[in-house]
């Protein structure tokens, strides 16, 4: 069974603070066989990606009055963007395929990822940077079969998202 460390972040945001530093300080408390259980005000779509690039799982639920508990277990099994718990190139081959799509509007960013992602032989991957967190093609990819990882550079403007064919 997992035990969880507790994150209640609600004071902050009231207060109009910022917590992510507060999230990743317990992410770096966690010891193997532990995950985080996180108290928000809203659901916090935004963090399940980072905290699945650094292999957890997430379930969310609504406890009342607009808060959310979620989960971050670890991923035992690796799938989509909980696939690579470390750097990228730790995992998968370097992608010699670039996409820069920051500048198409909607949705030709993810015509243009899916196309070159049919062109992908086993286990290859691409990467593209978008100018927004690419939601709609999460499921489009995932049903076509391909692993992801994706997340906001520094500048927090730019999303990088490496798609990997399967083996």
């Amino acid at each position: 069974m997992t035990e969880y460390l507790d994150v209640d972040v609600r004071p902050i945001l009231r207060s109009g603070g910022e917590p992510f530093s507060m999230i990743m300080a317990a992410v770096a408390r966690v010891q193997p066989g532990q995950g985080i259980r996180l108290y928000a005000p809203f659901k916090p779509v935004p963090l399940f990606d980072v905290m699945a690039s650094k292999g957890f799982a997430h379930s969310e639920q609504a406890i009342g009055g607009g808060d959310w508990q979620v989960l971050f277990t670890p991923a035992d099994v690796p799938a989509t963007a909980a696939e690579a718990a470390g750097p990228i190139s730790d995992k998968w081959p370097e992608s010699e395929v670039r996409l820069d799509v920051r500048e198409l509007d909607p949705p030709e960013p993810m015509v243009r990822i899916l196309a070159a992602a049919e062109q992908l032989g086993p286990g290859e991957t691409l990467t593209a940077l978008l100018g927004r967190e690419p939601v709609f093609l999460f499921p489009q990819l995932e049903t076509r079969g391909y692993n992801w990882l994706g997340g906001f550079l520094p500048d927090g403007v730019t999303y990088e998202l490496t798609v990997r064919a399967r083996s």
